[in-house]
């Protein structure tokens, strides 16, 4: 009987390895899989890509995990925001490096990974330094530039409810980065706040990311289920 959930945080975050692109969901604060970045933090898998919206606030979750030297590299929309010290002091020591991605583009790159489109054409950077190096071409009258998919070694993506196929929904904000990176992970680790219990798990008619792209999910209650 197919089961993806597994009894603990560590147990869903084992076998990360070094050097891994790592998809973390949530725009700022809002469905970000907190206790899956702590537990990352603890696993001690090093050298990561981390792929985010922005770069962290303050010393915990993704900033934490910055501070304590595992992060190689960061590709985000928004590196510095109110409370982004972290990475702006790792920034100007020249301890790890960043690529700003626009935020459409960004979640375009992992949408077209989870669909197996290798590359596609934006208008948007077009003309900007962010084109630099990238082949363009002109669709419409409009200058286009050329972006890769960006998939990921691991997406560790929070959701509202899941049942023990992996079946996922989100709640408001929270479907926002979290179900194209669990997508286009190649191991898709989901902490999810509510269970379904019902036999037949969730109602497909509201499933927004199926279970056949989630490996492993972990509950981390929180909040109210009938919310």
């Amino acid at each position: 009987m197919i089961d993806k959930f597994v009894r603990s945080v560590a147990e869903a975050l084992d076998g990360i390895q070094d050097g891994a692109t790592v998809l973390v969901g949530g725009f700022g604060s809002v469905g970000q899989p907190n206790a899956l970045i702590e537990g990352l933090a603890e696993q001690g898998a090093k050298d990561l890509t981390v792929v985010a919206n922005n770069a962290g606030t303050g010393h915990t979750g993704l900033a934490r995990l910055m501070e304590l030297g595992r992060v190689r590299k960061i590709i985000c929309s928004f590196p510095r925001s109110a409370g982004s010290v972290v990475f702006e002091e790792l920034y100007k020591a020249g301890r790890i490096e960043l690529e700003i991605v626009p935020q459409g583009t960004l979640a375009e790159r992992m949408r077209a990974a989870g669909a197996g489109v290798p590359a596609f054409f934006t208008p948007t950077g077009a003309g900007t330094l962010l084109a630099q190096g990238k082949e363009v071409r002109e669709y419409g009258g409009r200058p286009c530039i050329l972006e890769e998919a960006l998939p990921g070694d691991v997406a560790l993506v929070e959701a509202w409810r899941a049942d023990r196929w992996g079946n996922l929904t989100y709640r408001e904000s929270g479907r926002n980065f979290n179900p194209v990176m669990a997508a286009a992970g190649r191991r898709t680790i989901v902490q999810t706040q509510h269970v379904c219990e019902a036999v037949d798990g969730i109602d497909p008619e509201v499933v927004v990311t199926p279970g056949i792209f989630v490996d492993r999910v972990v509950h981390v209650p929180y909040g109210d289920p009938q919310g």
